[in-house]
């Protein structure tokens, strides 16, 4: 998610950093003139990788807030940029190199 992958203050544009908690979250807030919003990254290890999991969170004030929603949220457009953030992830972590050991 970060442009630098070693700073975890280099967000994507839209975000600002809120936490980065290593090495089992990182949370992400951000606002404009519809939405205040906040996306939440959940680590954990399993057997042999980590599993990412992403939360959304947003507030949707206002009657402008409300079309926007539905715009947004109604449309469908949220699940497939979410999954498609959570597919460019794993394909960031399935073609990184391991770490010798």
């Amino acid at each position: 998610m970060c442009s630098n992958p070693d700073d975890p203050t280099t967000v994507p544009f839209g975000f600002t950093l809120d936490t980065a908690e290593q090495p089992d979250r990182f949370a992400l807030r951000g606002r404009h003139w519809f939405a205040k919003y906040k996306l939440i990254f959940l680590l954990s290890d399993t057997d042999g990788g980590t599993r990412v999991a992403a939360q959304t969170w947003a507030a949707f004030p206002g009657f402008k807030g409300k079309i926007y929603r539905a715009l947004v949220i109604g449309s469908g457009g949220h699940r497939v940029v979410v999954r498609r953030m959570l597919k460019h992830i794993a394909e960031q972590a399935l073609s990184a190199p391991t770490p010798q050991r």
